[in-house]
């Protein structure tokens, strides 16, 4: 019969064995692993220095290009717009570089009308039936409602009041008043849809447009295409260029190039964010001013090219 005292001894026989083979097998092995974990180490250490570099060398060169555009733009820009009436429209998404956009039309001797900050608020669909109503209470006896469109849509309804007090009117229609001008744009202002830095007391001839990215909240859809709606309107009454920051994913830059209708009267620049897309907006509207065409530019999939080419 087999004791309890058989049991114990076989069960350190078994475990013995297992730490003598452990340690035989951890000295045996022991060598070549730690010799390969360190190789792989090394090559790991060398391939995060290589990226390292390569990103601070591809930094280096795009703050190269940046310098490059804006003093390119000290050449190329000045004089181009001089004299001509340029309303400046900006959507939170792209509020970031509109004054890098003010800055090029400066140089290029625009004179820039005046700077509308549209709040989030315009285009939140919560907003879509007080937008109608104000569009029919903020009117005026030059900026009359009857023309205004009636389908429901109150971005719509109010971009096309908004563009028809800070655009040039069609020729041979009478112009607003400057006293109507100021009241529309404080009824929206009173309202919190949109902001303005100082008195517009003239209207434009052109427009820039600036947004950013599309949206990703649960309302993205309806905001995109609030944003386009706003940009249509302001394109009925006067040449508009978009500066954007990129051009997939449904934003008004994206719209506007898929729709063969509005990318012949629409230009769009997908790059804005940017020194060089700053320039490019500056030239795009150069072209729709001085040779009433519109172009897609940009570094995106969808554009035409990199920049319009001015006539000599």
């Amino acid at each position: 019969m087999i004791n309890f005292r058989y049991h114990v001894v076989s069960l350190t026989a078994v475990f013995l064995a297992l730490a003598i083979g452990l340690v035989v097998g951890t000295a045996a092995l022991n060598g070549p692993v730690a010799d390969s974990l360190k190789e792989n180490v090394s090559a790991l250490r060398k391939d995060n220095q290589q990226m390292r570099q390569s990103v601070n060398s591809l930094q280096k060169e795009l703050d190269m290009e940046e310098d490059f555009a804006a003093e390119i733009a000290q050449t190329v820009l000045p004089g181009k717009l001089a004299g001509k009436r340029v309303l400046v429209l900006d959507l939170p998404s792209g509020r970031d570089y509109t004054e890098g956009v003010l800055k090029m039309l400066d140089l290029a001797g625009a004179d820039v009308t005046g700077r509308v900050d549209l709040q989030d608020k315009f285009i939140n669909p919560d907003s879509n039936s007080n937008l109608m109503e104000l569009a029919v209470t903020a009117a005026r006896p030059t900026a009359p409602a009857s023309g205004l469109p009636g389908n429901g849509h109150g971005v719509e309804t109010s971009s096309a009041l908004l563009a028809s007090v800070l655009l040039d009117r069609a020729q041979g229609a009478a112009p607003v008043s400057d006293a109507d001008r100021r009241a529309v744009l404080a009824s929206y202002s009173n309202a919190g849809y949109l902001s303005t830095e100082e008195r517009i007391n003239r209207s434009a001839e052109a427009v820039v447009l600036i947004t950013g990215q599309p949206y990703t909240d649960k309302d993205s859809v309806k905001k995109d295409e609030s944003v386009v709606k706003v940009a249509e309107q302001f394109d009925r009454t006067g040449a508009i260029v978009i500066g954007g920051n990129g051009s997939e994913g449904g934003n008004v830059v994206s719209v506007v190039r898929g729709d063969p209708v509005l990318a012949q009267t629409i230009s769009t620049v997908d790059n804005a964010n940017t020194i060089q897309g700053q320039l490019v907006t500056t030239l795009a509207l150069v072209q729709q001013i001085d040779e009433k065409k519109a172009g897609q530019y940009g570094v995106g999939g969808n554009a035409a090219s990199l920049l319009p080419k001015l006539p000599q």
